[in-house]
């Protein structure tokens, strides 16, 4: 199925099947493929900002992930957590480079989208030409670099985590206001004026469908078990990264209370590269300059 419905100004929905499930993606442009990884709690709006001047460049390829946006969201029930891990979301994205006729793309993940760029362009090497990551560290780095202040800021890891049905509950009962919390919270200026009203209101509407919020904590729930642990063997077999890697961090984010987050990513991969920009969380929203001026000449220079 392929619709002219997007809410990305000139591109097209594409319902993608793979794997036995329905994946949402938004394709528009022309040029190399480049596929853009949104994180939690966003979709691919988070992109608005930025797929379409990306696409006068490149094919831009937006999917939402599994669980989110307009993608099925299968109920996990693998003791593991597999359904949800990063490694199934990759293969995820190998589906959507088949269904596309794309051998090879560019990669750049935000959040929890980093999560499966990184994680594609270990288990997929060959299907990759230049990787970025956007306000990450590898999960099990992320892990071991909790304190205090850092799991006060970051409490929806072990909160997203915990068993069936418990964080479903607590989250179902106003979701809205959930979803504004964390997404207030995470931005620099402690506001969601930063946020595009369309792309807002897409975030509020999938935290109201309980299928969606399942699948979020799932997303965690992985994180906090198979992901972690599936880095943790890598470290030890001394995995890297093959592809060039450019990475751009928040001031006011994540990465930047985990000590030096660039020299993380340089135990991971090969060829790194990184710049800092003033921002909360959200770059793609609160500083989209940034983010074009960090990527563009990037992916630009196979």
């Amino acid at each position: 199925m392929t619709s002219d419905n997007s809410a990305l100004p000139g591109f097209a929905r594409h319902d993608v099947v793979t794997d036995g499930i329905r994946l949402s993606v938004h394709v528009g442009g022309s040029g190399p493929a480049l596929v853009l990884l949104h994180g939690y709690p966003q979709n691919h709006m988070c992109w608005l900002n930025i797929a379409p001047v990306l696409a006068e460049h490149f094919t831009c390829i937006v999917p939402d992930l599994r669980g989110y946006g307009d993608s099925d969201a299968p109920f996990d029930d693998c003791p593991d957590h597999t359904t949800y891990s990063k490694r199934q979301m990759a293969l995820d994205l190998v589906g959507i480079l088949d269904h596309f006729g794309h051998e090879k793309a560019h990669v750049l993940g935000h959040d929890r989208g980093g999560r499966v760029a990184y994680r594609f362009a270990l288990d997929h090497p060959d299907r990759l030409n230049r990787l970025g990551i956007i306000e990450i560290v590898p999960t099990g780095d992320f892990w071991n670099a909790w304190c205090a202040d850092l799991a006060l800021k970051g409490y929806h890891w072990t909160f997203l985590a915990q068993p069936h049905p418990l964080p479903e509950h607590m989250i179902n009962a106003d979701p809205t206001a959930y979803i504004d919390h964390t997404l207030r919270s995470w931005t620099n200026a402690k506001s969601l004026d930063i946020l595009p009203a369309a792309a807002l209101e897409s975030y509020r509407a999938q935290s109201r469908i309980p299928e969606r919020i399942h699948a979020m904590c799932a997303d965690y729930r992985s994180g906090a078990t198979f992901d972690r642990k599936l880095d943790e063997a890598d470290r030890i077999a001394g995995k890297k990264i093959a592809a060039p890697l450019r990475f751009l961090w928040a001031e006011g984010g994540f990465p930047g209370q985990t000590g030096d987050p660039a020299l993380i990513w340089r135990n991971w991969a090969l060829d790194v590269s990184d710049s800092s920009c003033v921002s909360g969380h959200f770059v793609m929203e609160e500083n989209p300059e940034a983010v074009l001026d960090c990527f563009g000449a990037f992916f630009r220079s196979d």
